[in-house]
C-alpha cells in the first residue's frame, strides 16, 4: 500500500468533512454537540440514550471524534489526520489503523473525564485520536538513537521522553489558554498520545509478527 492509498483515513476524513457541512447547513450543531459529544457529566447516570441526546454515553468518545466546532478546528484536525495518518496507514494497514484511532479517541475522553468528571460541557473533536497517531509516528519514524537507562530498554527511554514532552507542551497551551485551560481538550491530547505510545510495538507486532 502506498502512503497515497489510505482509505480509512480519507474516508474518516471524508465523513467530517460531510457532517460539518451538513450541520452546519441545518442548523443543527449545538444539537449535535449535547447529542453525540462526550460529556463526562453524563457518565453512570444514563444506560440508555435518555430524551435530548442522540446517543448513550459509552458510544460518544467516538461520535465526538466526527463533530468539529468550527473551519479552523476541522481544518487543523484533517490536515494533521491527512499527513500522518497517510504514511502510517500504509505500514500499517487499515485494520490496526482503525484500532489506533478508536483507541485513541477513547484514551482521550476517558483523560478528560478524569481531569473533570463532573463537566457538563461536550467535548468534540478527533484530536484523541490524531493524538494517538502523532505519538506512534514519532515513535517509530523518529531517527534519533535513545540510550537505554539502567534496566529500561531504548524504545521505552524515547517513549518516555516523548510522553513528558507532549504532556508539556499541552500543558503550556492550556496555560496560555487561562487556568481553566480555556475551550482547549488537553487533556484528550494527552490521553489519546499516551495510548498511542502503548500501542505502538503491539501493533507492528500484529501486522508484521515480529517481536
Amino acid at each position: 500500500m502506498k502512503p497515497q492509498d489510505a482509505p480509512l483515513v480519507t474516508g474518516f476524513a471524508l465523513v467530517c468533512v460531510a457532517l460539518f457541512i451538513v450541520l452546519a447547513i441545518t442548523g443543527y450543531q449545538a444539537q449535535a454537540f449535547l447529542g453525540a459529544g462526550f460529556i463526562p457529566a453524563r457518565f453512570g447516570s444514563e444506560l440508555i440514550a435518555p430524551p435530548g441526546t442522540l446517543l448513550p454515553f459509552f458510544l460518544t468518545p467516538l461520535s465526538s471524534a466526527f463533530l468539529h466546532g468550527g473551519v479552523l478546528h476541522l481544518v487543523f484536525n484533517l490536515l494533521v489526520l491527512l499527513f500522518i495518518g497517510r504514511q502510517l496507514e500504509a505500514p500499517l494497514g487499515a485494520k490496526a489503523m482503525a484500532v489506533l484511532l478508536v483507541v485513541g479517541a477513547y484514551a482521550g475522553a476517558l483523560a478528560q473525564f478524569l481531569a473533570d468528571p463532573q463537566s457538563t460541557v461536550p467535548m468534540i473533536g478527533a484530536s484523541g485520536a490524531i493524538s494517538a497517531l502523532i505519538a506512534m509516528f514519532a515513535l517509530i519514524f523518529s531517527r534519533s538513537q535513545t540510550p537505554a537507562i539502567g534496566p529500561i530498554p531504548s524504545h521505552w527511554v524515547r517513549a518516555l521522553w516523548l510522553a513528558a514532552a507532549w504532556i508539556g507542551v499541552q500543558l503550556l497551551i492550556g496555560l496560555a489558554g487561562g487556568g481553566g485551560f480555556g475551550a482547549i481538550a488537553i487533556w484528550a491530547h494527552v490521553g489519546g498520545f499516551l495510548a498511542g505510545l502503548l500501542l505502538a510495538r503491539p501493533l507492528l507486532r500484529w501486522r508484521f509478527g515480529a517481536r
